[in-house]
């Protein structure tokens, strides 16, 4: 997923200030959205220093993370996956956790316990914090704990805070769970039960690199250099572009289009076309709906818009659709993917008429 994807959406970035000026009031305003879209530019500099290629895999990461939205990020191993994880929050100078999920992890292993603490008064119960309580948190290969630990990451992603012994602990602002898998290794693994897919803004799938790419890569990682990290933005900066995203307007013919796609995904729905019927078992829900609208205002401020564009929305939802569709059995046996399904949805559910 390119920022600029066609000459639609290019014309429309270049009469972007116009746009801006009309609807944008407050000079703060303005001086953030500049800010965001510089700052989003200083941070993919400073990635590539360490990452090479997947531009479309940092676009997406960047999106979600100035939407305040979690990603799962699935790949084969050695793709770079924790590293570019990790360099995010170099970059950003933010607190950083990460869990290597395993069979045997359990929830106070990621949320904390209550341990005896020895005082001058006796014994108290004291609650210490798990490695939950940071501001990005790397979930690696969360697919190999059971359900019962997995669920424990479900409050803290929703609702910004974990409950222990029934006291209620908010989280550290910004929070930003980035959760990977291996879809290549099935034994030994568990599912992510749908209400835990569902909370994830972003599912990206990373590929192998091109040739030139790769020769890059095994060149610079087998010699000695330096990459010695800036720090353009920190969280305060993350924070603030998360309020403003959600200022920009949405046209209600963007969000029923919006609507419509996820509506038409659900085979149960009267509007789902028959490939719909024929190979899917669940649709989306509303999140889904819900992100292509939030994920849509971050794209477009980035791409200099002050406004969402049916672009912007068939542009962001293969990251948003892909882990919300679940496909049944005539589909696997036909070969066909998620992915597939969703190129035919775009193709399938008319834009309103309009000119947006």
């Amino acid at each position: 997923m390119h920022l600029v994807t066609d000459e639609r959406e290019l014309e429309m970035t270049e009469a972007a200030d116009t746009e801006q000026q009309l609807e944008i009031e407050d000079q703060d305003d303005l001086v953030l959205v500049k800010r965001m879209q510089e700052g989003r530019d200083k941070i993919v500099a400073e990635i590539k220093k360490v990452i090479i290629g997947q531009e479309d895999i940092i676009d997406e990461l960047l999106i979600a993370l100035f939407g305040g939205g979690h990603v799962l990020v699935t790949g084969v191993p050695g793709l770079a996956k924790t590293l570019l994880i990790k360099t995010v929050a170099d970059i950003l100078q933010v607190d950083f956790s990460r869990i290597q999920f395993t069979p045997d992890l359990m929830p106070a292993d990621v949320v904390g316990s209550e341990v005896v603490e020895e005082t001058e008064a006796g014994r108290n119960l004291k609650f210490v914090k798990g490695p939950i309580f940071t501001n990005i948190l790397l979930a690696d290969e969360i697919n190999r704990t059971p359900p019962k630990t997995q669920s424990s990451l479900l409050e803290a992603m929703e609702e910004r805070q974990v409950t222990a012994a029934g006291v209620t602990y908010p989280m550290s602002k910004p929070f930003f769970v980035l959760a990977t898998q291996n879809p290549i290794e099935l034994e030994g693994t568990y599912p992510l039960p749908e209400a835990q897919l569902d909370r994830f803004m972003f599912k990206i799938e990373l590929g192998y690199l091109s040739e030139e790419d790769e020769v890059t890569v095994v060149r610079q990682t087998t010699q000695t250099h330096d990459n010695a990290l800036a720090h353009p933005l920190g969280g305060e900066d993350i924070l603030d572009f998360q309020r403003i995203a959600r200022q920009v307007p949405a046209a209600e013919a963007v969000i029923q289009y919006a609507v419509r796609l996820v509506h038409a995904s659900r085979p149960q729905s009267d509007t789902a076309p028959e490939f719909i019927r024929d190979w899917v078992s669940w649709g989306a829900g509303i999140r889904a709906s819900q992100n292509l609208i939030l994920a849509g205002k971050v794209r477009a401020l980035l791409l200099g818009r002050y406004n969402v564009s049916y672009g912007d929305v068939r542009a962001l939802a293969p990251a948003i659709l892909r882990h919300r569709i679940l496909l049944n059995f005539h589909a696997e046996a036909e070969r066909v993917t998620t992915d597939n399904v969703i190129e035919r949805l775009l193709a399938a559910v008319p834009e309103p008429a309009s000119d947006i």
